[in-house]
């Protein structure tokens, strides 16, 4: 039995809510692959978001999709999706205007899991930010498994990709945009202004921010934490980010 195979271009996301937010996203897809096994009404649910999206739905073997995915977690169904388009810097900020808001931007740092990335740009899309920034080096792109983590979040919200962190922190604070970042020797977050035109930069999980990034912020803020002398001294860095973006998001609409 073969497996569908990869195109030059293409993802492969898996997931009810993944595929479902990349169909309604208008986001590139070719086939639509359903599994034989899933129930015929969510089967047709999926069959018509691939008719709108304009892409092939494919009903294959539970264990054909099993073996395309590498993964038992596929829900039955998964789709071949182009690769991400990523958004310019000047378009996030450009979005924000749009919308007669100041800009709300998150940077990742070195981020090298794309499961963390993928959950820190869900929490950005909830929070209302107007994009995510990644390094095109040293850090996790946006893949398949970033879009699956996001749970089709990757689809909805821009994200940029800069050749470096530390000069796109210059370009913002040209811009009037005021940038924290999270470190353990911060501002106690509770304390912390983040109202205005904002951005936040999360560090990689084993190094944190890097030194000059951390000089090039105007600001730094930390969490309150629990558990001393149990040898757990840190958040998970999408954890930190959940909670310091859900803060920023409650000072914006205070």
């Amino acid at each position: 039995m073969t497996t569908e195979t990869k195109q030059p271009g293409q993802n492969l996301v898996w997931g009810k809510n993944p595929v479902a937010e990349l169909l309604k996203s208008g986001a590139g897809v070719d086939t639509v692959l359903i599994s034989d096994s899933m129930p015929p009404q969510t089967a047709a649910y999926y069959t018509a978001l691939a008719k709108q999206a304009g892409a092939v739905a494919k009903r294959v073997n539970a264990n054909k999709l099993r073996l395309t995915c590498g993964t038992d977690s596929h829900q039955g169904v998964a789709a071949w999706a182009s690769e991400i388009e990523y958004a310019t810097l000047e378009s996030l900020l450009d979005t924000a205007r749009e919308k007669g808001e100041d800009p709300f931007l998150v940077l990742a740092d070195g981020i090298e899991d794309p499961h963390n990335l993928g959950a820190i740009i869900r929490s950005a899309l909830l929070c209302g930010a107007h994009g995510v920034v990644v390094p095109k080096r040293g850090g996790a792109a946006v893949t398949s498994t970033v879009m699956k983590s996001s749970a089709g979040a990757a689809a909805r919200l821009p994200v940029a990709r800069v050749a470096n962190i530390g000069e796109t922190i210059r370009k913002l604070k040209q811009q009037g945009v005021f940038v924290y970042c999270a470190d353990m020797d911060g501002a106690p977050l509770e304390k912390s202004d983040l109202t205005g035109p904002v951005a936040l930069v999360m560090g990689s999980e084993g190094r944190g921010v890097s030194p000059l990034v951390k000089k090039l912020c105007d600001g730094v803020v930390s969490l309150s934490m629990g558990a001393k002398g149990t040898g757990v001294d840190s958040y998970n860095v999408s954890v930190a980010a959940g909670i310091i973006l859900y803060e920023i998001a409650r000072q914006r609409r205070a």
